[in-house]
């Protein structure tokens, strides 16, 4: 894991860590507060999939320009 990542990473976490104190620190109801937690979950659910999933196509496009690049090396060599 290379330093960018690790930031974004730590940088997501305190934004999640963050968000979650200040709910609970909020004087508000029971009820409400537990809303604004789950409505927090479902953001930071979203927010970590979309990180995911980003993730997921840069490892894709980096597997197909890997296999191209294989591919061009196996040609040049036969």
């Amino acid at each position: 894991m290379n330093n960018t990542t690790k930031i974004l990473v730590a940088f997501g976490a305190g934004a999640a860590t963050g968000a979650i104190l200040g709910i609970l620190f909020a004087p508000d109801k029971g009820s409400e507060l537990r809303r604004k937690i789950n409505e927090q979950g479902k953001k930071v659910a979203d927010d970590v999939k979309g990180k995911f999933q980003k993730g997921k196509e840069k490892f894709n496009d980096l597997k197909d320009d890997l296999g191209q690049a294989i591919s061009e090396k196996v040609e040049d060599f036969v």
